[in-house]
């Protein structure tokens, strides 16, 4: 689908009743309004259509609310879920006035970004490749008052059901750290991963796989396979999409969190990239694991930005319960190839050059993907310029290390507010080719500590009383 006189024809040919509007708010939410097909012409895809900005989080005062949502004929899909035949339209942010580009449009940065990687010369196609982890559960529900706080989270897999009185209870439910691969009866969710993951085939979403994961409870993990970062962003939102609604369809939650479960492995989103230019992989080379110097000089960027980068691909407090020292995740300021206790991995499935890639451990499936696959490249190319050395790699299990030579390797930020503060002092690479502007960065930060760090912060912890009460 390339031009509006093709989706026009696809509304005729599907008999189409009604159109979706979406488009990305600033943390990362899919939002959506819908119009009767009627209201789609040739000219909305230049003409737009209107909203208020104003209540779209983190976007615009009420004293300059309007806005426009323009149409890209390029993302047309029909809604797998919806009852009506539904045409859906990704859309970019513009002012009504000006009609320039909105900077806080979290696509129109991706947008920006991929035409800055071309400006540079380095290459002209920058590829990512997420894999999102996330949990199906059965039952959820949480509260928070002045005087209570609570959660409570419950699956047919959950390790803690196994003397629970289910009439019968037939057991076979993965032990902590213990669900990846066991075949079913165990693994009770392949039947719904494999409608997750068909439906995204039937949308032109390519997967490569669908498996259980490592936690109980129903972790699990679907691949898309790797795209250019635009069709990547739109991609991850009709993931989240697709996901949660074939859970919902049979009666099941999906949740992104990082870190829904004590005691357990929380869910990564292990972010591959690579630059290519003129079809060649620049990232293939003689250097170590295969890789090129261009590649050495990427990974030097990202972990020079590493703190900075976490404020964008971990955004949550959840974030950094996840991404705790001496367990699963990979927060350790180090690369090598294989280990997969290092922050930054080199794959080493094929020996193929086009397969040649960085494989970044650290992020996590509740960013919002236009920001943080763009931030990610943005260091990348910022190591590449300025030539910036990795240092030696490290093969060596990170997790065994005596503690003199663990002392010596720099870590992640231990919580969203020590990472807002280094990507405020560390976010000049994200300026360049105006990707990023002094705008976003500053509304981002002012954001995330007003709506989520100060209000977590004020609110005692349940385990606060079992610690402190009877002080």
């Amino acid at each position: 689908m390339t031009s509006p006189k093709d989706v026009l024809a696809l509304v005729k040919e599907k008999d189409i009743r009604v159109v979706d509007i979406r488009f990305m708010d600033f943390p990362g939410i899919w939002q959506h309004f819908t119009v009767p097909v009627s209201e789609l012409e040739e000219s909305s895809f230049e003409d737009g259509y209107g909203f208020d900005g104003s209540s779209i989080r983190g976007w615009q005062p009420i004293n300059a609310s309007d806005m426009l949502v323009i149409p890209d004929a390029t993302t047309a899909k029909i809604d797998p879920f919806y009852e009506v035949p539904t045409l859906v339209l990704i859309g970019n942010i513009v002012d009504p006035i000006t009609r320039e580009a909105y900077t806080r449009d979290p696509r129109h940065i991706a947008q920006k970004a991929e035409a800055y990687l071309k400006q540079t010369g380095i290459g002209d196609t920058v590829f990512i490749g997420p894999e999102a982890e996330f949990f199906i559960f059965d039952d959820v529900r949480f509260d928070s008052g002045s005087n209570h706080a609570f959660y409570s989270l419950d699956s047919e897999e959950g390790i803690w059901n196994t003397g629970r009185d289910e009439f019968p209870n037939l057991a076979y439910k993965p032990k902590h750290k213990e669900g990846y691969f066991p075949v079913p009866p165990t693994d009770k969710f392949q039947d719904i991963r494999t409608e997750m993951m068909l439906t995204l085939e039937d949308l032109g979403i390519d997967v490569e796989c669908q498996h259980h994961e490592v936690a109980t409870a129903g972790q699990a993990e679907i691949d898309m396979r790797f795209k250019p970062l635009l069709q990547m962003g739109d991609q991850l939102v009709w993931f989240k999409y697709v996901l949660k609604n074939v859970a919902y369809r049979h009666g099941h939650t999906v949740t992104f969190m990082p870190k829904p479960l004590f005691e357990d492995n929380g869910s990564g989103m292990h972010t591959h990239i690579s630059i290519w230019k003129d079809g060649d992989p620049l990232f293939a080379g003689d250097k170590y694991a295969g890789v090129s110097q261009e590649a050495l000089y990427a990974i030097g960027g990202i972990l020079k930005h590493f703190k900075a980068l976490c404020a964008l691909t971990n955004p949550t407090t959840n974030s950094y319960k996840r991404l705790v020292p001496g367990f699963e995740a990979p927060v350790n300021l180090a690369y090598s190839s294989r280990n997969r206790s290092a922050a930054i991995r080199i794959p080493m499935y094929s020996a193929s050059p086009k397969a040649k890639r960085i494989e970044f451990r650290t992020p996590d499936p509740s960013c919002n993907g236009y920001l943080a696959f763009s931030a990610i490249m943005m260091a990348v190319i910022d190591g590449i310029e300025n030539k910036i050395d990795p240092g030696d790699p490290l093969d060596k299990n990170i997790y065994d290390l005596p503690p003199e030579e663990l002392a010596l390797i720099d870590s992640a930020p231990g919580s969203l507010a020590e990472a807002l503060e280094a990507l405020k002092n560390d976010h000049e690479f994200l300026l360049k080719g105006d990707v990023f502007t002094q705008d976003v960065i500053d509304r981002w930060i002012e954001y995330k500590t007003e709506s989520e760090v100060q209000p977590v912060q004020l609110r005692p912890h349940p385990y606060e009383f079992f610690l402190y009460y009877d002080i």
